[in-house]
């Protein structure tokens, strides 16, 4: 059954009104008609609705019944990304969002070779929310993570809110260091937090990583292998995937 995500204010009572994009999807794409059955998701619950009217503009659903969530994460995994080169932040939040991603944090490192005008950042941070949203609705995922645009120092003042913080370091990779990232998911419960800092290409300067580990960021390795930029946070979320959804 098709999903589609909306706003809170997307709800008036037991009927959900969904937007021009989606009801161009209903109609067009999927080819519904009054009637059919969809699942849409408003960040409070899933709920099984039908389509009550549907024209090439307005879409409007009335709610059946309300869902059990069984396709998020038992942790909240935020990353924070240092921008990297080209569309490859797009890439991140498309699979990261597959992967159950609660959260994404794009900073600018002393290393970024790419630099947001800060003109564009908002038509930047849309493109990518439309780009989660759809993978959102793919992999059934039952709530739509959150893209912003932070600095460096909100990452370090971010800290405090989590459960735990790492750092994906390389030179801990090339030191042999295994254990940091392991033994940090064997202390978490469900329900805590995860916040990961991740490099650009040329990785963090030793600057920015001491002063993420006197802000209370722990350097842990992902595995012997050194990890392109996009690659890490797939990584990350696919670690936690296993240890609390799989290895259990």
């Amino acid at each position: 059954m098709q999903r589609y995500f909306v706003e809170q204010t997307a709800r008036a009572g037991n009927f959900f009104t969904l937007s021009k994009d989606d009801a161009h999807h209903m109609k067009n794409v999927m080819r519904m008609d009054v009637g059919d059955e969809i699942l849409v998701l408003d960040g409070t619950g899933l709920f099984r609705c039908r389509l009550e009217q549907l024209d090439k503009q307005t879409a409007v659903a009335e709610m059946l019944e309300e869902l059990p969530i069984e396709t998020e994460l038992p942790i909240h995994v935020t990353i924070a990304y240092a921008l990297p080169k080209g569309d490859k932040v797009e890439l991140v939040a498309q699979k990261a969002t597959e992967l159950g991603i609660s959260r994404l944090l794009v900073f600018e490192s002393v290393r970024s070779v790419s630099k947001w005008d800060a003109k564009k950042i908002p038509k930047k941070l849309e493109r990518l929310q439309k780009i989660s949203k759809e993978a959102a609705e793919q992999s059934y995922r039952a709530h739509l993570p959150t893209i912003e645009y932070v600095t460096y120092d909100e990452v370090l003042q971010r800290a405090a809110d989590y459960t735990a913080c790492l750092i994906a370091y390389e030179e801990s990779a090339k030191e042999g260091e295994a254990a940091a990232f392991a033994s940090t998911l064997s202390r978490l419960q469900s329900g805590d937090s995860l916040l990961v800092v991740i490099g650009p290409e040329g990785g963090l300067t030793e600057t920015e990583v001491s002063r993420l580990t006197a802000g209370g960021f722990v350097p842990a390795s992902l595995g012997r292998r050194i990890l392109r930029t996009e690659t890490a946070p797939l990584y990350v979320l696919s670690a936690v995937s296993y240890h609390f959804e799989l290895k259990g």
